[in-house]
């Protein structure tokens, strides 16, 4: 006889950073992606295969965003990588002579230790042959992890100007997740957990603000045309409430934004199973999994949760020459001159002490709820992947420590695919448009410091549109050419990371610089598509802008034939 689980836990994990391959290097060049895939992506793909090795796949949902894949892919991320490796070992090596040389003995022996990880992680990498990309599709093939994808460039969906746009986004993200992982992608992490339903929409800036309105699509008729049958939402789009802010602890600038004072809770709709979601008059639906709060604010939480706690590592201090954290986190409101010297092996106590907490936490919620319903729920618990191991570097190791425990606990692990067939889905309701950033709305992403990149966003994505329609037909290789670098840099400059490092102050400039290189770049491109489609040919100028941009930009090489796709789209 099968025993009923208490519920079932499905921790999902949003995998993305922005292009930043060919555009810099430090510190939010190259390296940025370095040091996120030595903190983050090497650790947990090391610990999904241990798991699995053991006996204990954790069918953990993981997204790895289209345009962070794309990277993890091309052939230039493997050499800098290993040069950012190299360069801190060398960095531990000479930081330990230092240390000697100065008599601070315990410092010398934590260097050491530094340079036995980052030689442990290059030994990982080389075994891998470089290939982040094929371990993570040979963990999805083998059960352990379950791959599912993103939109194509992270772009804010809801304050996009048009449908096609946001079709443009699912569709490249869709087929890019294809081309790289082998399979189709069966959900989507929508970027910021950010959702707009079916109404009459103006644009909210700019002059064509309550001059021009449109009937707009929901977003999950989107993504029922695109095939994705289900996304990852948070608590307060589906009953109201005040939101849990994802970013809030991380970035203190988004303290100033404010809370949001939300509608009153609507008791009858529990985070602890799917919901159909369809808006009123629309022609398609997906299925929301919903965010437990209780259990995702231990894990979130520098302030009040795990990642907090005194003996884990020190993020923000670090030792120059070389960059490497050599303290901890000993409170998380003390000066980072009080900050007391790291030490590896308590740090590890407190991973197994916070992971028997999280599990007993999660069997108090979830059985709860099943006295409640009288049939098992699940908690789901989304998180970007970067916090484990990047922000809060113990992360992997606590999320080994917790699929240990669950063995035997009464919790069964299951990827949000396996969650849907246990699990009928209630509904159909709608949801509140939001998000999961601070306030639940979009302030983080438009607001006085954010306002003009859409002012440039939206007539530009209005002439790019109208350029596909007239220009899909034209077969010239030079006009092929330039509309697909068009299309390239329009979704490149739709990313919203752009607005939250603006927002967040945490590389203002660096985001500013690349939003205005990616509106001239498509501005250039538009100009010279006119005189292409006008019958004049590429002038050497032209020709050279235009190789350089498809060497430096060189992701989604077949986005062409999603262009006249999505160009044909009606709301």
């Amino acid at each position: 006889m099968v025993t009923e689980p208490v519920g079932y836990f499905a921790l999902v994990l949003h995998t993305h950073l922005p292009f930043v391959l060919g555009h810099g290097r430090w510190p939010h060049g190259s390296d940025w992606l370095a040091e996120v895939a030595i903190g983050s992506y090497l650790p947990l793909l090391d610990a999904f295969a241990a798991l699995a090795a053991a006996g204990r796949p954790p069918r953990i949902t993981i997204d790895v965003s289209p345009v962070l894949a794309e990277q993890l892919a091309a052939p230039v991320f493997k050499k800098e990588l290993e040069e950012f490796l190299r360069a801190r070992i060398l960095s531990a090596g000479e930081n330990a002579a230092d240390f000697e040389r100065r008599g601070h003995a315990d410092l010398v022996d934590l260097a050491r230790w530094w340079e036995g990880y980052y030689r442990g992680r290059l030994a990982q990498f080389e075994r891998l042959g470089g290939d982040l990309i094929g371990e993570f599709r040979r963990l999805h093939a083998a059960g352990a992890i379950q791959l599912i994808t993103c939109a194509a460039t992270h772009g804010y969906l809801p304050l996009l100007l048009r449908d096609e746009s946001i079709d443009l986004q699912l569709r490249v993200g869709a087929a890019t997740h294809h081309r790289l992982f082998g399979t189709a992608p069966a959900g989507i992490w929508l970027p910021e957990c950010a959702y707009r339903p079916r109404y009459e929409w103006t644009p909210p800036i700019g002059q064509m603000r309550g001059r021009v309105r449109m009937r707009r699509a929901g977003l999950e008729e989107l993504l029922a045309r695109a095939g994705l049958r289900f996304f990852v939402t948070d608590a307060h789009l589906i009953r109201g409430g005040t939101p849990l802010a994802a970013y809030r602890d991380f970035y203190p600038a988004l303290r100033a934004l404010g809370e949001a004072s939300g509608p009153s809770i609507d008791q009858d709709r529990t985070p602890y199973r799917p919901y159909e979601v369809a808006s009123r008059g629309g022609t398609g639906s997906a299925i929301a999994l919903v965010r437990d709060p209780e259990s995702t604010v231990q894990v979130w939480s520098r302030d009040s949760g795990y990642p907090g706690d005194g003996a884990y590592l020190e993020f923000h201090k670090k030792h120059w020459p070389g960059g490497l954290r050599y303290w901890r986190v000993t409170s998380p409101r003390s000066d980072l001159g009080e900050k007391e010297r790291y030490a590896p092996e308590d740090a590890g106590v407190r991973t197994r002490v916070h992971a028997d907490h999280f599990v007993a936490l999660l069997r108090s919620v979830l059985g709860g709820y099943r006295e409640r319903a009288g049939r098992p729920g699940v908690a789901v618990s989304p998180y970007d992947t970067e916090l484990f191991g990047h922000w809060w570097f113990e992360g992997p190791e606590w999320i080994s420590e917790v699929y240990h425990r669950l063995a035997g606990s009464g919790l069964e692990p299951l990827d949000c695919v396996a969650v849907l067939e246990r699990i009928e889905p209630a509904g159909p309701i709608t949801l509140q448009e939001g998000s999961w950033g601070e306030g639940g709305d979009h302030r983080v992403w438009l607001n006085r410091d954010t306002e003009w990149t859409w002012e440039r966003i939206y007539p530009i994505e209005d002439e790019f549109w109208a350029a596909v329609r007239d220009h899909s037909p034209d077969r010239r290789p030079e006009v092929r050419r330039v509309l697909a670098q068009s299309g390239r840099e329009l979704l490149l400059l739709q990313a919203s990371d752009w607005q939250f490092l603006i927002t967040t102050w945490a590389a203002r400039d660096y985001a500013e610089s690349r939003f205005a290189e990616h509106y001239a770049n498509l501005t250039r491109l538009l100009q010279i598509l006119r005189r292409a489609t006008a019958g004049a040919e590429l002038d050497r100028a032209d020709e050279e802008f235009l190789t350089a941009r498809e060497t430096q930009n060189f992701l989604f090489p077949d986005i062409e034939r999603h262009l006249a796709a999505a160009a044909g789209l009606r709301g």
